[in-house]
């Protein structure tokens, strides 16, 4: 079996993911990386530089504010939360997330014949 099946682009999930852990609450980008890793697309520890450009693309288009929040003696944060488009974009993710799993399941019964 090639071990090129089924590919390798996690990242293309990146923005749906960090968008569904925002729309559990507002979130530090260390949280962030730590929370999507709980939703399967990325291998391991997600790679912080790619979450925070992503992260940052977010805010520039929209999706997420952010703000530095200082708490206790430590240094401040960056806390990012999702905005009502950052919100409609989730749903077109999910929309087309469906439509994916709608179409592999016909491949699969296809090919099992059912």
């Amino acid at each position: 079996m090639s071990k090129d099946v089924g590919g390798n682009k996690p990242q293309r999930y990146v923005q749906a993911s960090l968008l569904m852990a925002l729309s559990q609450g507002e979130s530090y980008g260390y949280q962030l990386i730590q929370d999507i890793g709980e939703y399967g697309f990325l291998r391991g520890d997600a790679p912080p530089g790619m979450i925070y450009r992503h992260l940052r693309q977010m805010d520039e288009d929209g999706l997420v504010t952010s703000g530095w929040e200082a708490e206790g003696d430590g240094p401040a944060k960056r806390v990012y939360a999702i905005t009502p488009e950052g919100r409609e974009v989730l749903e077109a993710w999910i929309l087309h997330m469906e439509r994916q799993r709608d179409r592999l399941d016909a491949f699969i019964r296809r090919y099992k014949g059912e």
